[in-house]
């Protein structure tokens, strides 16, 4: 199976590699070339357009930044359903709302494609090894076809409903992990004063029973931007997380559902954007309330 991977940023280029390794086919397209080379240099093709890209392979995932994002690569008079794809399959990974894949869905019937949404919950370090959560949405048979496929990048694959299930379930799944970023900063203010080291105020909160699994993967970046060991890596930035936060208030509003807690993360983390948060790593976001936004 020849696999088409369109939007080779983190977690492409680790989904790209883990293809690769378990002897894949893959060719790449992604906005900005030069992201895609380490691909490419593990053996990966180049396609110029997402037309092109879709032309050639069998199936095409897509993992990209936002919905414009999508109507770009997938609409534009280049993009993925501009050419001949009867009968291929598209599988998007992105984060996206609900409605989304619905429209997405329609899109690609309409020139006799199948679509399905499959965001995934993981890292760039269980996408290389293949220990991502998938979250389908669409067509039982459509999944048939690629399941195995899915299977290589994910540990556990849950199709969930129609075309918007899975994008609703993601959302569900990060919810809780948005407002612990909230928590924990508070949690670090309570403890301040105490002028205990950082990285030995994490590793308590790791082991305890209220410490997600999170903390116990990054709890090292975190201690290091708390004790103020500034580093470049983005792993998620806060406009991402304010961009998820959002869809989850939206999709709840649909349904007739309060979030209040996640409207108050929100609030906060609006606030800290406002400082110049916005572009830099979620670690940042302990530092500026321990600073400024957790003062009366």
């Amino acid at each position: 199976m020849h696999i088409g991977i369109a939007g080779i940023g983190k977690m492409g280029s680790a989904i790209g590699s883990r293809l690769l390794a378990q002897g894949y086919t893959v060719t790449v397209w992604n906005r900005t070339p030069t992201k895609a080379q380490s691909l490419l240099d593990l053996g990966a093709q180049w396609a110029p357009t997402p037309k092109a890209l879709a032309e050639s392979v069998d199936v095409v995932i897509t993992l990209l930044t936002n919905e414009a994002a999508l109507d770009q690569v997938y609409g534009s008079d280049s993009g993925l359903l501009a050419g001949q794809v009867k009968g291929k399959t598209f599988i998007d990974m992105s984060t996206v709302r609900p409605a989304k894949p619905q429209e997405m869905a329609q899109r690609a019937l309409a020139v006799n494609a199948c679509f399905l949404e499959c965001p995934v919950g993981g890292s760039v370090g269980p996408a290389k090894e293949g220990k991502l959560l998938g979250f389908v949405g669409g067509q039982a048979q459509d999944l048939e076809k690629v399941h195995a496929l899915l299977n290589v990048v994910c540990r556990r694959v849950e199709h969930v409903g129609a075309h918007g299930a899975g994008a609703t379930m993601k959302l569900a799944v990060n919810l809780p992990l948005m407002v612990y970023w909230q928590t924990l900063g508070e949690a670090l203010s309570l403890v301040e004063p105490l002028g205990l080291d950082p990285q030995r105020v994490i590793d308590i909160l790791s082991e305890s029973s209220g410490g997600p699994n999170m903390l116990k993967v990054r709890g090292n970046m975190i201690a290091k931007t708390l004790n103020q060991q500034t580093s470049d890596q983005v792993t998620v930035n806060v406009a991402t997380m304010r961009k998820d936060m959002q869809a989850m208030l939206d999709q709840g509003q649909a349904t007739g559902r309060r979030l209040p807690l996640t409207a108050l993360a929100l609030e906060k983390f609006d606030a800290a954007a406002q400082s110049g948060l916005d572009g830099k790593d979620c670690s940042e976001l302990l530092v500026w309330w321990l600073s400024q936004g957790g003062h009366a």
